[in-house]
């Protein structure tokens, strides 16, 4: 039984994580698109995210394993992204550079930036399905899978614009959610295999989604000016996933 949630979790990681695949094929449809629809499907992404965080991850932490143990597990989560994100090099499409210099090519930097980002969210869906319960694994799943959508047009249009050859950009975009299956895998068997780490892990993984909402997303989408449909989007994206939790959680 627990190789069968291991395979699960790490196929559901990775149809989640292709998901930002479909988000970068309009690329061959449209032209370009507007800031404003990019920081609105941006926001609607932060909305499912958070969502997702509080609902699928931190609620069952603290029934599991008590409000002391979410909590410890939520900071730990946050501080782990915070510090890769300060001392690992990497870089943005449109921020740049982060973190301590580096020589290493603008596409590894991107790459790493990607890695931090998304690892997260992996790790969140092998988490749920490690802990044995499919519904709140596929819950989670379809979480990511939604918010990838809009990620991976956020990923291939703004390369179009620099100059990328839409195939290319349609490439990067499918590569930032492959990441993804390296923490499903991680998550999905760390629990799998110790049970008693499961409310930890929720946490943990809940911290984590939450500090790249709150350091990425949401000012990625206020950005351009455009916060009151970002904000909007977000409401849009939250909303969902509390229908989704309601019907199928």
């Amino acid at each position: 039984m627990t190789l069968e949630f291991i395979e699960l979790g790490l196929f559901a990681s990775l149809i989640a994580g292709a998901a930002t695949g479909i988000g970068g094929l309009p690329v061959f449809f449209i032209k370009d698109i507007s800031h404003r629809t990019l920081d609105t499907m941006l926001g609607f992404a932060a909305g499912v995210m958070l969502a997702a965080t509080a609902f699928s991850l931190l609620i069952p932490a603290i029934e599991l394993g008590g409000v002391l143990v979410a909590v410890v597990g939520f900071l730990v989560g946050g501080i782990f992204v915070y510090l890769l994100d300060r001392y690992v090099p990497h870089a943005h499409l449109i921020k740049g550079p982060e973190g301590p210099s580096s020589s290493l090519s603008r596409v590894s930097l991107l790459i790493l930036a990607i890695t931090i980002h998304n690892f997260p969210e992996g790790l969140a869906v092998g988490v749920s399905f490690g802990g044995g319960d499919i519904s709140a694994g596929i819950i989670v799943a379809t979480a990511i899978g939604l918010q990838n959508i809009p990620e991976g047009s956020a990923v291939a249009f703004p390369l179009i614009r620099e100059g990328f050859r839409r195939r290319k950009a349609l490439w990067y975009a499918t590569l930032t959610g492959l990441v993804e299956p390296v923490g499903g895998l991680i998550g999905v068997a760390v629990v799998a295999l110790a049970r008693p780490l499961l409310p930890s892990s929720l946490a943990f993984a809940a911290g984590a989604m939450a500090f790249v909402v709150s350091h990425e997303m949401i000012p990625e989408s206020h950005r351009k000016g455009h916060e009151h449909e970002a904000t909007f989007g977000f409401i849009l994206g939250f909303s969902l996933m509390m229908v989704l939790d309601t019907i199928f959680g």
